[in-house]
């Protein structure tokens, strides 16, 4: 087995160099007040481009298996959220409660959409499935993820969300998710034709982020907050959701009677959360002061997400019989979702 498969591709690297940029060089004053302003801007220009990326009829194309998306959806915006919760007396010991609140609105993430839909085809699933399935988990999540995020934190403890919030993530991303919409009949085409553009927009917006969030927590003192050891044990809280997501997900849809390539879908789609949704959406949420904490349990599950479904993924591939003439790797994967 190569050890590439287990390497991190490189935006997990840029995430790295970004957060030990901001942990020796974080930005203060003006600067930060800019890096702000630049990273609202990048976010609005994110999820424009994603509405006029998004293809009204590949979504509709896939509707009629609505059983499954029903499946991934409850597994995305239910199971996650009540995992977080029902597991708060085993794994919240193992971070500190900041952390923790940071875990909870990882549940309430929609799935992702590349690597997702990337992981259903190297697995051969149905892949016509999985694009309608990620699709409209990234749509519904705009609106649900915050609501959701209210009622999760208050169940925590942890004081509700206020409307103002949710005024603010319909402001700032469902509006020109929609104006993206709206001009996908006149730059539709140029946006497929220019894909490599949207990954950077994704990728150099959720940098942008990261810098900004890390830069104030740490001038709010993260590093003693976060020693080593909680950094091991968020990684072992992550590690657990996966883990249970994924069982859920492969014998619940089993159970629920779908084929070998519907079960491929459901486990793909509904046990990822999506990086390049979670930070703009934290940074709308929390105040910028608690902003490291929020996002370093997404950056995490990021990563190990990759990895592990990349390895599932190969499993179900030779299961299927399938002679693959190159190794799948987290690499063929590292959009930003």
């Amino acid at each position: 087995m190569s050890l590439r498969r287990f390497l991190p591709d490189n935006f997990t690297l840029c995430l790295i160099a970004t957060v030990i940029t901001a942990s020796l060089l974080p930005c203060r004053g003006g600067a930060a007040q800019v890096f702000n302003l630049l990273t609202d801007l990048a976010i609005a220009l994110l999820f424009f481009l994603h509405g006029a990326k998004l293809s009204r009829e590949a979504v509709v194309s896939g509707l009629t298996n609505w059983r499954l998306h029903l499946t991934v959806l409850a597994s995305t915006f239910a199971l996650f959220p009540l995992l977080g919760l029902a597991l708060k007396p085993i794994l919240a010991p193992l971070v500190t409660p900041e952390l923790y609140i940071g875990v909870l609105f990882l549940c309430t993430l929609p799935s992702t959409v590349q690597s997702s839909i990337a992981f259903t085809s190297m697995a051969r699933g149905n892949v016509s499935a999985a694009v309608c399935s990620a699709s409209a988990s990234s749509l519904i999540g705009i609106v649900v993820t915050p609501l959701l995020t209210g009622v999760v934190l208050q169940s925590h403890g942890a004081g509700a969300m206020s409307w103002g919030a949710v005024g603010d993530i319909v402001l700032q991303l469902f509006v020109p998710f929609v104006a993206g919409q709206v001009a996908q009949r006149w730059i539709g085409g140029w946006v497929q034709r220019h894909r490599p553009l949207i990954g950077m927009v994704d990728q150099g917006s959720i940098l942008l982020v990261v810098y900004t969030a890390f830069s104030a927590a740490v001038l709010q003192g993260l590093w003693k907050q976060v020693p080593l050891p909680v950094l091991g044990g968020l990684l072992i809280v992550n590690a657990v959701l996966l883990a249970v997501a994924l069982i859920v997900t492969r014998y619940g849809s089993r159970a629920l009677g779908f084929d070998r390539d519907d079960e491929i879908t459901i486990v793909f789609c509904g046990s990822k959360k999506s990086l390049a949704s979670g930070v703009p959406m934290a940074k709308v949420l929390f105040p910028a002061h608690a902003l490291g904490m929020i996002v370093l349990p997404i950056m995490l599950f990021h990563q190990i997400q990759l990895m592990t479904c990349a390895v599932l993924a190969r499993r179900y591939a030779e299961r299927a019989g399938v002679n693959r003439s190159r190794s799948i790797g987290p690499a063929e994967t590292a959009a930003a979702d």
